[in-house]
């Protein structure tokens, strides 16, 4: 007789366990938005889509999870955050490529947006971490950098050494933010202070120069100090050198650099610092 007591004690013992882990495993159970992206990029600076497309992935340790709704806002970085859009709940399982559908966008202009989902058990998620897109310089006219070319080109049909362009400048305030748009004519690598602004290889990258001219963004806050030197050494490329169907010059003959660099202050001042004008090169403005 007690060991059956024994048997039966452990047996409830075992049920209550049971129960308990059971209800752990619920407890844990979480839909999240995660991993959002902008025009297949993270947090992209430089962008020139007025209706950039976003999507997301959801993490759960649920099975058969299913979006059923998802909303989206967007806040204006640049405007203390105020709400721009927002699409309200829109029941749609699509997740990748969702475009942006508020006001037109600005210039410069830095954006948060978040998300949050439905499931098919008609549950929301809470909202995602915000994550930011940065339009690109969209109007022409903010364009104060001007082409500029080295002043000792001798040779203009064969390859020459690399030249080496500088300029000096100076950033006593608090700096809150800094992002300088450059391109060229034939290859660029750029530097500040002693420093590459990236990783990129081969940049502005080919392109139709007589139609078109790419440009790149990159945030440059954390290179920047009182005293400052940004630099530029530039190469042939596909704009001026051997290339199989065209041979030297296809493009043009000079080289060329555009570059401009835009801080922003902690008082809410800006400043612009930009490639000063020789000799205009006669090409469209990227």
């Amino acid at each position: 007789m007690i060991i059956i007591k024994k048997v039966v004690q452990l047996t409830k013992l075992f049920v209550i366990l049971l129960t308990i882990s059971s209800l752990d495993v619920s407890a844990t159970t979480k839909n999240e938005v995660k991993q959002l992206v902008c025009e297949y990029k993270t947090n992209p600076i430089g962008i020139d889509v007025q209706k950039p497309r976003l999507s997301w992935k959801i993490a759960s340790d649920k099975e058969n999870l299913m979006q059923t709704a998802y909303e989206i806002k967007v806040t204006d970085q640049t405007a203390k955050g105020k709400l721009v859009w927002t699409s309200g709940k829109v029941n749609s399982a699509q997740s990748v490529n969702v475009s942006y559908e508020g006001p037109a966008l600005k210039s410069m202009q830095h954006l948060n947006w978040q998300v949050r989902v439905w499931d098919n058990e008609n549950k929301a998620t809470a909202w995602s971490e915000p994550a930011s897109w940065e339009m690109g310089i969209l109007d022409a006219d903010l364009w104060k950098a001007s082409w500029i070319t080295p002043s000792s080109e001798q040779d203009l049909n064969g390859s020459r050494p690399s030249p080496y362009l500088r300029k000096d400048f100076s950033s006593e305030k608090k700096i809150a933010s800094a992002r300088v748009y450059v391109t060229a004519l034939g290859l660029y690598e750029l530097f500040l202070n002693g420093q590459k602004v990236s990783t990129d290889l081969f940049t502005p990258g080919w392109t139709s120069y007589k139609n078109r001219i790419q440009y790149q963004t990159y945030d440059v806050t954390s290179l920047l100090k009182a005293k400052n030197t940004i630099g530029a050494i530039l190469g042939d490329g596909w704009y001026r050198g051997n290339i199989a169907w065209g041979g030297n010059n296809y493009y043009g003959k000079k080289q060329a650099l555009l570059c401009q660099l835009q801080v922003n202050y902690a008082d809410g001042t800006s400043e612009t610092i930009f490639s000063a004008k020789t000799k205009q090169a006669k090409t469209p403005n990227p």
